[in-house]
């Protein structure tokens, strides 16, 4: 085996890398040490900016494997035949707080997917819970700004975070999500994943199907109660990032098992629930789960920040067959996401290997650039339509047309029958048993009894009674206790 030579980034060899050049054994550097000034103004410049939100995450590569026939609801070549596998990507990621933050915390968890299929890369962008806390993307802004580090305090204020709930009732169904067991995952490999939103899948017949995906944990749920999740953070604060990468290292590779529920197009309007809001689900009995395929993680990353921290995903990555729907939060999502990457990346960041589809050619009139590396010959011409080299022909539409009518504006959509913020947050607590319930009661009053001001308390207070009389009686006496003490 040859011996390495240090060098510098143009390739030449580096005489020393322990002593700067200098003016005499003890006068001043010189500004001819070309390798130490390299070197400095690289290591300024080694931090890109981190995500706003999900910034925290560990990702692996593996497969997608389809086990069941789904060709009656969509066209998407990956999902054409049984066993057919595809490769695939999955970032994990806490939500609110910033790069250097603890993994076993209170937090949604990101579920990003991106699969390198022969028509081009598509981007599942979920979480771990199927439902969100707002449903109309104007108010993103400023639902992170209330999680986030308080601009005079820099920390996360319990009043900034339940006065944005206070205000924002549709947020009660995701709240007892997140302050009930499933708050605190054990480890990424032990949650489930979701779409969240719902997504448009057309066949092969141009038939139309509305659909949400869930990917349920063949590791089994795991959870940690708000006191293991502190003791996890105080023995290791990157305890989700060391379960994965060790779990796979040793062969123990995680597994998903993708579901989907399916809702025919025509019968969205009549249903009772608006079936494109985030903040609702829809009930199994409604749309039972049909199983489509299993997804694997079997191989770590071989540098996290190349292929973890520079992964670039958008919810706007579709494939022939795969489309979105009129969700609003998942229609402001299509341009929020890349133009994120776009920030963060640079304009040529699906040119990084983690991004670049891997079974698809890539071809398009876009040049140059910062960090560009793609070009054609010297014959290739920048524009379309061109009289030389054979132009670039246009494909099939992702999926057929999708009727829309009305006038434009800021009125919410028209209601279906129990089209309410509080209806399904009822029904998810009276499904829990009763030291869930317990467990759900003290992690709302111990966030909520923290807050300083009476009329936040009191709106919030009324979101729980509104969602279930018990469930807002037990909320309000456990908060008064803890504020008498």
């Amino acid at each position: 085996m040859s011996q390495r030579v240090l060098t510098t980034e143009s390739g030449a060899p580096v005489a020393d890398n322990q002593n700067s050049a200098t003016a005499g054994a003890g006068g001043p550097l010189l500004i001819q040490d070309q390798h130490l000034l390299e070197k400095l103004a690289r290591f300024n410049r080694e931090r890109i900016p981190e995500r706003v939100v999900h910034a925290r995450g560990s990702g692996a590569y593996g497969y997608f494997e389809v086990t069941d026939d789904v060709t009656g609801f969509t066209r998407a070549d990956f999902l054409s035949e049984v066993g057919r596998r595809t490769e695939t990507f999955v970032r994990f990621s806490t939500v609110a707080d910033s790069l250097g933050g603890a993994d076993a915390v209170r937090d949604p968890r990101g579920f990003a997917l991106k699969f390198y299929t022969n028509e081009g890369n598509y981007d599942l962008v979920g979480n771990n819970t199927p439902v969100f806390f707002i449903k109309d993307p104007l108010k993103f802004p400023d639902f992170i700004h209330s999680q986030k580090r308080d601009p005079f305090t820099g920390r996360q204020e319990p009043d900034n975070v339940w006065d944005f709930w206070a205000h924002s009732p549709e947020s009660t169904h995701q709240i007892t999500w997140l302050m009930g067991d499933r708050g605190i995952p054990a480890s990424y490999r032990h949650m489930n994943g979701f779409g969240s939103h719902t997504y448009r899948w057309t066949n092969a017949q141009d038939e139309a199907f509305f659909v949400k995906y869930h990917f349920r944990t063949n590791q089994g749920v795991r959870s940690l109660s708000a006191e293991q999740g502190a003791e996890q953070v105080g023995k290791d604060a990157n305890s989700h990032q060391t379960d994965l990468l060790q779990a796979i290292e040793r062969g123990v590779n995680p597994s998903w098992t993708l579901h989907v529920q399916v809702m025919p197009a025509a019968e969205a309007a009549d249903y009772r629930f608006n079936p494109f809001d985030v903040t609702k689900v829809w009930p199994h009995a409604d749309y039972p789960l049909q199983r489509v395929g299993r997804l694997v993680l079997d191989r770590n990353p071989d540098n996290v920040f190349a292929e973890v921290e520079q992964a670039a995903f958008s919810p706007n990555n579709f494939v022939p067959g795969i489309g979105p729907s009129p969700d609003k939060m998942l229609q402001g999502r299509l341009f929020a996401y890349a133009d994120a990457q776009r920030y963060r990346l640079g304009v040529n960041h699906t040119q990084l290997p983690v991004n670049a589809p891997k079974a698809a050619t890539v071809d398009h009139y876009g040049r140059d650039g910062l960090h560009a590396t793609r070009y054609g010959s010297r014959q290739d011409k920048n524009y379309e339509p061109n009289s030389y080299a054979s132009p670039a022909q246009t494909g099939q539409a992702l999926a057929a047309p999708l009727a829309v009518d009305g006038w434009t504006g800021t009125h919410e959509a028209p209601a279906h029958t129990k089209d309410d913020d509080f209806f399904q947050a009822g029904e998810l607590y009276r499904l829990m048993s009763a030291d869930e319930k317990d467990r759900l009661v003290a992690n709302i009053a111990g966030g909520l009894s923290q807050v300083t001001r009476d009329d936040v308390i009191e709106k919030n207070l009324a979101h729980f009674h509104a969602a279930d009389a018990d469930y807002g009686r037990r909320v309000e006496e456990a908060v008064r206790a803890l504020r008498e003490d």
